[in-house]
């Protein structure tokens, strides 16, 4: 988390809101880490954990990401939550809670629906409160 945190501070460095991605394999070698883009690359899924899977899959050359745990910032949206389920994670660890969007556990559990034949272990709060400053500091420098 600790280096999904480094790639927050990256994002708001680059004016973006501050959040970090990292996918690790299972052996705990970092595949892929990310930030929040989508206004440099005018692209509105240019988040941090979608440019982490999609660098990832590169790196695997395959898409599922089976045994990989993904490292975010905050919690997922609902996009997000969609990209983690067909990639196939093993597992999810998010810092901040989203309470606006967030698809985990604040608006939903999009993880933990039924009808989804892959189902991704998660595990929240992991470093909250440094996460929730980065932002809280990026918004308030903002108004």
């Amino acid at each position: 988390m600790h280096r999904a945190l480094e790639q927050a501070h990256l994002a708001a460095e680059a004016g973006e809101v501050p959040v970090g991605a990292v996918v690790v394999n299972s052996e705990g070698e970092i595949l892929a880490a990310a930030h929040n883009a989508p206004v440099l690359s005018c692209d509105p899924s240019g988040h941090a954990e979608i440019r982490a899977l999609r660098e990832a899959g590169q790196q695997r050359a395959n898409y599922r990401l089976e045994g990989c745990t993904l490292y975010v910032t905050l919690e997922p949206c609902m996009m997000c939550a969609g990209a983690i389920v067909h990639a196939r994670l093993k597992r999810l660890v998010y810092g901040a809670a989203e309470p606006r969007t967030g698809m985990v556990e604040s608006k939903a559990n999009l993880l933990a629906q039924p009808w989804f034949n892959h189902h991704v272990e998660v595990t929240a709060g992991v470093l909250a409160p440094s996460a929730s400053k980065l932002l809280k500091a990026f918004f308030a420098a903002r108004r």
